[in-house]
C-alpha cells in the first residue's frame, strides 16, 4: 500500500538564494544578516504563489542583498532552519527550504538596508553560519556550502570541456 502525504504535520517551506561568485580561481559566497542582526544566512523567504520557487530565491537575493544574476531552474539542496527561540513565543519553528544557486553578476544597494549583505570564501563562510545556532542547524547550513561547491565544481568542469 503505498503512504499519503500529510500535509497538515509537513514543515512550511522556504527558498533560499545561495548567491555566489568568482575571485580569480576562488569562490566567494554572499551571506546576509538574520532580521535580528545577530546571525548569518542566505537570502531567503515564502514561495509567492505568482511565482515560482527559482524566482522566489531570486526576489529574495534582490530583496536583501541587493544583487541579480543567473539563477538555476532547480534547487540544487534542501536543508532544515529553524527560526525562533523556545522561550519566546511562538518558540522554535523549523522550515523546510530549497536552495537555489545564483551566479552574482550585479551588485547594488539592497531594498532592506539592514541585512549588511557581505562576501566570504567557503570556509569562512560555514564557520560563520555555525556561529550562534545549535549543532543540527549548523550542519544543515554548513552542507549547503559543501554541495554548492560540489555543483559549482561540476558547472565549472563542463564549461571547461566544451
Amino acid at each position: 500500500m503505498g503512504s499519503t502525504r500529510n500535509p497538515q504535520n509537513a514543515l512550511p517551506l522556504q527558498v533560499a538564494a545561495v548567491c555566489h561568485r568568482r575571485r580569480g580561481q576562488a569562490v566567494e559566497f554572499l551571506l546576509v544578516n538574520t532580521n535580528g542582526g545577530s546571525k548569518w544566512t542566505f537570502p531567503k523567504g515564502d514561495p509567492e504563489s505568482s511565482l515560482s520557487h527559482g524566482q522566489a530565491a531570486e526576489r529574495e537575493a534582490w530583496e536583501e542583498a541587493g544583487v541579480r544574476g543567473s539563477i538555476e531552474p532547480r534547487h540544487f539542496h534542501l536543508y532544515i532552519h529553524s527560526k525562533g527561540v523556545f522561550w519566546k513565543p511562538p518558540g522554535v519553528r523549523e522550515f523546510v527550504v530549497k536552495a537555489f544557486l545564483l551566479q552574482v553578476e550585479v551588485e547594488e544597494q539592497p531594498p532592506e538596508t539592514a541585512r549588511n549583505p557581505t562576501w566570504f570564501g567557503p570556509e569562512e563562510a560555514k564557520k560563520i553560519l555555525a556561529k550562534g545556532r545549535e549543532i543540527k542547524y549548523a550542519r544543515e547550513l554548513q552542507a549547503v556550502i559543501d554541495r554548492a561547491m560540489e555543483r559549482i565544481g561540476a558547472a565549472n568542469a563542463m564549461v571547461a570541456t566544451r
